[in-house]
């Protein structure tokens, strides 16, 4: 009988510390690196996985380079080929935290801090940004938009086409989380 209690509470702790977690694998990010004058350098990657713990504000984001899409399909062979060199560095990730989290307030749209290791093309810096998070409907959206220097990221943008490629990229994050 011992055994089946123990067994019983187990479960049902497992569900406990399970159910805090809520996550995507259909987030979007979008990111847009265009100049005035020129056509726009943009795409969005409607893939996107991400996994919020609502007990301490743990987040990590992960997304294939290839699964970003551009208007113009030779923009997307070379932003893959060229720029990004997918086939070497697959995939782009966030690891982090919301700072102060409070998984109690998600009922009121609120603005966190949000820092963690953003790895892209191989190379790993600490970012701090803001993060948009609300709970409606029983789902956690979050929201964000940040910008990041290709060149921090040794991503080279050949000089042929540096005045038609802005530096700074813009990267805006769009999840909708709920349990699994």
């Amino acid at each position: 009988m011992k055994k089946i209690t123990f067994l019983a509470l187990l479960l049902f702790v497992g569900n406990l510390v399970f159910s805090q977690k809520v996550m995507t694998r259909t987030g979007q990010v979008k990111f847009e690196a265009s100049v005035p004058s020129f056509e726009p350098v943009a795409a969005t990657n409607n893939s996107v996985s991400a996994i919020l713990d609502k007990s301490n504000g743990e987040f990590a984001v992960l997304a294939l380079i290839k699964a970003f899409k551009f208007e113009i399909p030779l923009m997307e062979e070379h932003f893959n080929e060229n720029y990004m060199e997918s086939s070497v560095y697959p995939k782009a990730t966030f690891k982090g935290k919301i700072i102060n989290f409070d998984a109690s307030k998600l009922s009121i749209s609120k603005k966190y801090d949000v820092e963690g290791d953003l790895t892209i093309h191989g190379v790993t810096k600490k970012i701090k940004t803001k993060i948009s998070v609300v709970l409606k409907e029983g789902k956690v959206y979050l929201s964000n938009n940040f910008t990041v220097k290709a060149q921090e990221y040794n991503i080279k943008i050949p000089s042929l086409v540096k005045s038609k490629v802005s530096e700074n990229v813009n990267i805006a994050l769009d999840l909708t989380l709920d349990e699994k």
